[in-house]
């Protein structure tokens, strides 16, 4: 809390603030760090030893509340009520031709099917699904993602959900056959999918 209220802060200052000695505030600090909670930064004044500035990372900053969720519901809501279901799919239909296309640009050159999961996995990770993939022993491959960042939207409307699926099938190329073997908004752990040779019927 108070590296939210203000960044930057010596562990002498922090443990200023919380009553506490300057070493005690650096062991806490260690232990956020290794967790992935903050980061510090040596800021160099004059002669001496550089002092250490610390910040929150973008992990820590996840912990304190935030409301995007209701705010993209109630954005939803607002589309479906003024402007009609098809105003909704076509921003869906947009977002997914946006994924798509930068999705198929960070796969551009990979020519196995693996290559273009991993890459695939990766991205999807990079967007919060943590996401991994497997090869199973009869040849097929499996792409978990153990979170869903866009839970709340999904649930609302599951055209997010078919245009994921659409994206994947695009990108993994129309050798593949994927489907989706586990889906969190249908009450799942995780949400997978399963990817075969072969051209899709």
């Amino acid at each position: 809390m108070a590296l939210k209220m203000q960044s930057g802060l010596s562990a002498a200052a922090i443990g200023q603030k919380l009553g506490i000695t300057g070493e005690a505030a650096r062991q806490q600090l260690l232990r956020l760090a290794q967790e992935g909670l903050v980061e510090a930064q040596n800021i160099s004044a004059g002669v001496g030893r550089p002092t250490q500035a610390w910040s929150l990372t973008a992990a820590a900053e996840g912990r304190f509340p935030d409301t995007h969720a209701a705010l993209t519901l109630q954005l939803l809501d607002l589309i479906r009520a003024n402007l009609g279901e098809a105003a909704l799919d076509t921003i869906i239909s947009a977002r997914e031709a946006m994924t798509r296309e930068a999705y198929q640009q960070a796969v551009a050159g990979k020519a196995q099917v693996k290559e273009r999961v991993e890459a695939l996995a990766q991205l999807r990770s990079g967007e919060g699904y943590m996401a991994g993939w497997r090869e199973d022993p009869d040849g097929s491959l499996l792409l978990t993602e153990n979170h869903c960042p866009i839970c709340a939207a999904a649930s609302a409307c599951q055209g997010f959900c078919r245009a994921e699926l659409a994206v994947f099938q695009a990108v993994l190329g129309p050798e593949t056959k994927v489907e989706r073997e586990e889906h969190i908004i249908a009450g799942g752990r995780r949400c997978s999918y399963r990817i075969t040779s072969g051209t899709r019927s």
